[in-house]
């Protein structure tokens, strides 16, 4: 299943994690990145300052995760 997230503005691999309580810090996210495998679009990615874009898909924790962001109009 694929759990869908909507976004009011652009984030990085790092707040997305704090955001979702996988991480309770900010400064944790370089540690987790390091023990944890995080697969962004079939790509390992351990940068925490990655921006996550629209329709990327990260799979963490055997969790698979869309991002998406709400449009203004």
């Amino acid at each position: 299943m694929i759990n869908i997230i909507e976004l009011d503005k652009e984030i990085t691999l790092g707040q997305f994690l704090k955001s979702e309580g996988i991480i309770s810090t900010g400064g944790q996210a370089k540690w987790y990145l390091q023990d944890h495998p995080v697969v962004l679009n079939g790509e390992p990615e351990n940068r925490r300052g990655k921006k996550l874009i629209q329709d990327d898909l990260l799979e963490i924790e055997g969790e698979t995760y869309q991002i998406t962001y709400k449009t203004t109009e």
